[in-house]
């Protein structure tokens, strides 16, 4: 599992108008804190007056001390840090739940295959490890929610990896363990062709959540995906 530092509670109070800052009440003072996220929260989730989890900052450079990491959603705190799904996969990759790739016991991070960096790639078996972070609340959810020329490409490029041979898996992550099923959305057309296409040249695609316990952070469940 995933250790992490001693966190500090505080209550959100407030996005700013930079995207990755937010102001939060800490015995009663307001703090302005770091958003690790390129997307407004509140795109996904009212946050006014909901209880959060904080980290310091370790960069002696940085705008804040503190860093959000984790808001309250029903009776447990869900993690918004966009990368904890990458550090989650790669240190728990081990687990049963990933058996499903074959043998993965030697696994290298964001190495270069020609223009595309996997987020993982298995040296036992070749195998390409593309992830992606979802942040939803709701049992059932899309991705993507927007059209993302970076995504897009990133398929074009593991098309053509697929056609070199490389085994490519495709992974979705849910921050939230209230996701249940996850759609790949029909609406974003160029993405969901390209993923179609993967898949017909043999891409896996698994999707799975994270939970955030006394321990950190670790994979806690499957979650269904649809083509």
């Amino acid at each position: 599992m995933t250790e992490e530092p001693e966190f500090i509670y505080g209550v959100f109070k407030q996005e700013i108008k930079n995207r990755f800052l937010c102001s939060v009440e800490i015995d009663g003072e307001t703090v302005t804190c770091y958003v690790p996220s390129s997307c407004r929260l509140s795109n996904f989730l009212d946050m006014t007056d909901r209880s959060v989890m904080l980290t310091p900052v370790t960069n002696p450079k940085a705008r804040t001390r503190l860093a959000l990491y984790a808001v309250k959603y029903g009776r447990s705190y869900v993690p918004i840090n966009l990368a904890n799904s990458n550090r989650a996969v790669e240190q728990q990759i081990y687990r049963r739940y990933f058996s499903f790739l074959g043998k993965r016991k030697n696994v290298t991070r964001e190495m270069k295959i020609g223009d595309y960096k996997c987020d993982l790639f298995i040296n036992d078996t070749n195998t390409i490890v593309e992830i992606k972070s979802l942040l939803a609340f709701e049992k059932q959810a899309v991705f993507p929610t927007v059209y993302s020329e970076r995504a897009v490409k990133q398929l074009e490029q593991l098309s053509a990896l697929l056609d070199q041979g490389y085994p490519v898996c495709f992974m979705m992550i849910s921050l939230s363990t209230t996701v249940k099923e996850i759609s790949i959305n029909r609406e974003i057309e160029d993405f969901y062709r390209l993923f179609a296409e993967c898949v017909n040249k043999g891409m896996k695609f698994r999707g799975f959540s994270l939970r955030l316990n006394n321990d950190g952070i670790e994979i806690s469940s499957v979650v269904k995906m649809n083509v």
